[in-house]
């Protein structure tokens, strides 16, 4: 592993087919927008480097397709992930209402069992909205996730997201390892309970 890496992390993007899955990684990681996106196929996977709290932490992020016919694909996404997203369409009832599917598909597939969980509300843009953003916020509390509503096309709420994401599995004892290499001058240790910004029981609304 470079030296200058603390650590590689597995982060998984879930949810229905056209909730924008594909959009928000493609912002996040190219600073890019497509109207024309094509539905994922399969499985996409990017790579990222963030810093967070000053050290460099590489994001391998994997685009899950959102039909049903990749479903027997399922297990191999979830092994060994540190945190995961689920996303739906704030302008559609239904990527709503299917979020408890998605959910228990992670939770009883995820190998890691305090794997980071992150809602994400997409297409905030939109005027045509049908799920308001307490009712994902109360789906979120629910289920102990973490909360945001974001636009991949206005790039609102993106970075925040996932650089939060991380910042959280970071904190979280024993679903990481630190690279011995780069152990030199980590300053995580200084964000621990008392004056850390994480103390939020369980969940945190972003936004």
């Amino acid at each position: 592993m470079d030296p200058s890496v603390l650590t590689t992390l597995k982060i998984l993007i879930t949810g229905e087919s056209g909730v924008g899955k594909s959009s928000l990684l493609l912002r996040f990681t190219d600073d890019t927008f497509d109207n024309e996106q094509a539905a994922t196929i399969g499985v996409d996977f990017k790579v990222k480097l963030i810093n967070i709290d000053g050290n460099n932490v590489k994001l391998a992020i994997w685009d899950t397709a959102g039909q049903e016919r990749f479903r027997t694909l399922t297990p191999s996404y979830y092994r060994n992930a540190q945190g995961a997203i689920l996303v739906y369409d704030v302008c559609s009832r239904q990527s709503f209402s299917r979020l408890d599917a998605w959910f228990d598909e992670l939770e009883t597939y995820a190998t890691n069992t305090n794997i980071v969980k992150m809602l994400i509300g997409n297409k905030i843009d939109k005027e045509r909205r049908e799920v308001s953003r307490e009712e994902g916020l109360k789906f979120a509390k629910k289920h102990s996730m973490l909360f945001i509503e974001a636009s991949a096309k206005t790039k609102d709420g993106v970075q925040m997201a996932f650089e939060e994401l991380v910042q959280k599995i970071i904190q979280t004892p024993g679903l990481w390892e630190v690279d011995a290499s780069s152990q030199r001058g980590m300053s995580l240790s200084d964000r621990t309970e008392g004056g850390q910004p994480w103390s939020c029981s369980g969940y945190c609304s972003l936004v």
